[in-house]
């Protein structure tokens, strides 16, 4: 099996081929495309692969360009850093694909789809029109601050400068490093869709980490994790075994 990276951050393009390489050893990986320009040149004068992944905002345009002028003769799995309001274009249109940071065990049921389902793609039919529109529509701003009472006032506090939101008998926190907290009234569920993703992580049913709070890791039993969060937290925070994977991809971007 063959596959090509169209992918314009070489560190993203590495990680990408390691990952491929650890999931099926006998994957052959072409060069990697950086731009629309070289995977347009590419694809019209060489071989097509097995397979193909694909980023979306390359350093000279949208990669769905290189789609509109080559029209790929294998199944393309876009890789993403766009939130879900993309993603859900992607599913209309019966594509694949990875959100960024790329989890092992995502890619490798990626490769499974393939395998079950391995045949032409059919590019010509994907409403591209559709899938630029749902990414502009997706690079929106996230919180930037949080409006809370404080005693007889009100005080704005910058989302950058909160430790970590924690949910405690149906009342959302918002803790501050220095321990102070206050009550807002987003269930965590609301903050998930509203806080940058870089910046914030769901931990727990209970918890969303800021990435600054977090000062150690432990592990724990069953492939579990636990963090040490400054301020404490009301209770000890662990990661799931499933979660715990995709803490570390967070935590090394």
């Amino acid at each position: 099996m063959t596959a090509l990276i169209i992918e314009d951050e070489q560190p993203a393009a590495r990680r990408l081929a390691r990952l491929l390489a650890d999931a099926d050893s006998t994957i052959l990986i072409g060069p990697v495309l950086e731009s629309v320009t070289e995977a347009v040149t590419y694809l019209q004068t060489s071989a097509h692969p097995d397979l193909l992944f694909s980023d979306i905002q390359l350093s000279d345009g949208l990669s769905f360009e290189v789609f509109r002028q080559v029209e790929p003769r294998c199944p393309i799995i876009f890789t993403t850093a766009y939130d879900e309001y993309a993603v859900q274009a992607f599913k209309l249109n019966s594509l694949d694909y990875l959100l960024k940071p790329i989890v092992p065990r995502e890619l490798e049921a990626a490769l499974t789809k393939f395998r079950k389902t391995i045949g032409p793609a059919a590019p010509s039919a994907l409403d591209y029109g559709q899938l630029v529109q749902a990414l502009n529509q997706s690079q929106r701003t996230y919180r930037q601050r949080f409006l809370v009472s404080y005693r007889d006032m009100y005080r704005a506090i910058p989302t950058r400068e909160v430790a970590y939101f924690y949910s405690e008998n149906k009342i959302t926190r918002l803790v501050c490093p220095d321990n102070k907290w206050f009550p807002i009234p987003e269930t965590l569920e609301e903050l998930v869709d509203q806080l940058d993703p870089r910046l914030f992580f769901r931990a727990s049913r209970q918890c969303i980490v800021g990435i600054e709070s977090i000062t150690a890791i432990h592990k724990h039993f069953n492939g579990r994790l636990k963090l040490d969060l400054t301020p404490s937290a009301p209770e000890e925070v662990f990661i799931s075994r499933d979660r715990a994977e995709a803490l570390k991809v967070w935590l090394n971007q």
